[in-house]
């Protein structure tokens, strides 16, 4: 068990970052150079939601650690549209422009270009898949927000 859960972890580690360079390829033939793979999937994540900084990572849409740097290049390069939140004069909220939109839009026509190419694949297994991932993700998140401790002797628990 401990071997699959380390593999695990390192998988999805790997995947990610093979995803990324296949994002990448994507932006590389659509010839967009302002942008980079990173960018492209957070732009992807966000949608058509409106949202504060912060949100941007406890919402999954981003995953790096430098947001402030990779939002300000999305800002200068007009693919998001910052403004002063409403609520806290102090904060900002940030949504896709046209151009992050016409982006996203580009970007969800190649993932179902890559969804039909997996049609012919053997990854029927997807659902199944995913709803082991999202338990592992609860698992992981009540082990870091309830600062869970895993015992090293079993019987004192």
């Amino acid at each position: 068990m401990k071997e699959s859960y380390l593999e695990t972890i390192s998988l999805i580690e790997r995947l990610h970052r093979l995803f990324l360079e296949v994002i990448k390829c994507e932006l590389d033939n659509l010839r967009v150079e302002d942008i980079n793979n990173v960018q492209a999937l957070v732009l992807y994540n966000l949608g058509g939601e409106q949202i504060s900084i912060g949100e941007l990572t406890t919402k999954g849409c981003y995953l790096g650690s430098n947001v402030s740097y990779n939002l300000k290049k999305m800002v200068q390069n007009g693919y998001v549209d910052q403004m002063t939140s409403k609520h806290d004069k102090r904060s900002y909220v940030i949504k896709l422009s046209s151009k992050g939109l016409s982006l996203c839009k580009k970007i969800d026509a190649a993932l179902d270009r890559q969804i039909a190419a997996l049609e012919g694949k053997d990854v029927s297994q997807l659902e199944d898949l995913v709803l082991t991932l999202q338990k592992l993700e609860s698992f992981w998140s009540a082990a870091s927000t309830q600062r869970v401790r895993f015992s090293l002797n079993p019987t004192k628990g």
